[in-house]
Order: structure tokens, then C-alpha cells, then sequence
């Protein structure tokens, strides 16, 4: 898993949490990057589900929640770096729907061996889409955050329901409803 994910993760985590729960998670995780991560780096997933766990368990919030709210800090944080992959769009439903055909390629150009998720869109019209999330990651719920905040960013809002297509939440169908505005 690429580096920067661990650093905003870390930059959620005290900014939400406070430096304390930073170092009481990396303290109380068996990491064997010691917990000291740059954004060029990869490190093991297994690293990330260690530090998730640890803070779920001393903030008491589900790790689907803390997924859920990283996703949402991820997308300004990946904004910011990286601006140019999304100041092309106009709409938060074309984004969502160029996320395999132009935006991962885009991640990949920058971070060749990063691992995506993928998105198969299913069916799409002007005010909605339906696509089925895959990775074997299971990180749905921050996958959840990322397209609640697209819509946010384009000051627009959407209904969003999911459907667990696979116990683990390695397929996970998600239907998008623009809300009027």
C-alpha cells in the first residue's frame, strides 16, 4: 500500500484523535516500518489493518467508520497533491464515472505499482450511477467516503446505498442518486 495513505491516514488520525492517539496506535502496533512512513514509500496493507484495529480499539469508533471518515480527509488530501487529475471534471458523476478509464490510469502513471481498487460501472444516466466496487482489500466503506466527498466538492449532495456482494466486502455494488438541488 503506497505511502501516502499511511501519512494522511496519520495527519486524520491527529487531527481528529491528537498526537497521543498517533503514538499510543503506532506503540501499540506490530509494524515493521517501525511506523515512520513518506508518501513515496509502500508499505504491507497488513500494516494499515494493524493501525486501523488499534485505533478503532482506543477511540471506540467501528473501523468502518473510521474507513468511512478517512475517505472523506483522503479526497482533499489527494486533491491537493495531485489537482490535475481532478480539475478536468465539472461533475461529480462524470468523475465517478472516469475513475477506471482515466483517473486510475492517471495513479498509475504517478504510483506504478500501487494496487487499485476497481470500479465496473453498471449502468449510468445525467443523475445516477451504479457500479460495483472490487478489491481484495475489502475498503468499501472508504471507498464510501471518497464519492460522498466528490459529491461535496462539486457542492452537490446524493443519496448513496451499497450492497455487500461478497461477505468480506471485496465486491460491493454502490447505486448513486444526485439529490436536486
Amino acid at each position: 500500500m503506497k505511502g501516502i495513505v499511511f501519512t494522511e491516514f496519520l495527519e486524520m488520525v491527529e487531527s481528529s484523535f491528537g498526537y497521543e492517539v498517533v503514538d499510543t496506535i503506532i506503540e501499540s502496533s506490530n509494524l515493521p516500518s517501525g511506523g515512520a512512513y513518506t508518501a513515496v514509500g509502500t508499505y504491507a496493507f497488513s500494516e494499515m489493518v494493524e493501525l486501523l484495529t488499534n485505533l478503532s480499539s482506543t477511540v471506540k469508533i467501528s473501523s468502518q467508520e473510521l474507513l468511512y471518515t478517512f475517505g472523506r480527509f483522503l479526497f482533499h488530501s489527494l486533491e491537493r497533491v495531485h489537482p490535475e487529475i481532478i480539475q478536468n471534471f465539472k461533475d461529480p458523476l462524470h468523475l465517478l464515472n472516469a475513475i477506471e478509464d482515466h483517473i486510475h490510469i492517471q495513479v498509475k502513471k504517478l504510483y506504478p505499482e500501487a494496487e487499485l481498487p476497481s470500479f465496473k460501472i453498471l449502468s449510468k444516466t445525467s443523475t445516477s450511477i451504479s457500479m460495483v466496487y472490487c478489491s481484495s482489500r475489502g475498503l468499501y466503506a472508504l471507498a464510501h467516503g471518497l464519492i460522498e466527498e466528490t459529491f461535496a466538492r462539486f457542492e452537490q449532495s446524493a443519496s448513496i446505498s451499497y450492497e455487500l456482494l461478497t461477505d468480506n466486502g471485496n465486491e460491493v455494488k454502490f447505486d448513486i442518486q444526485r439529490n436536486e438541488q
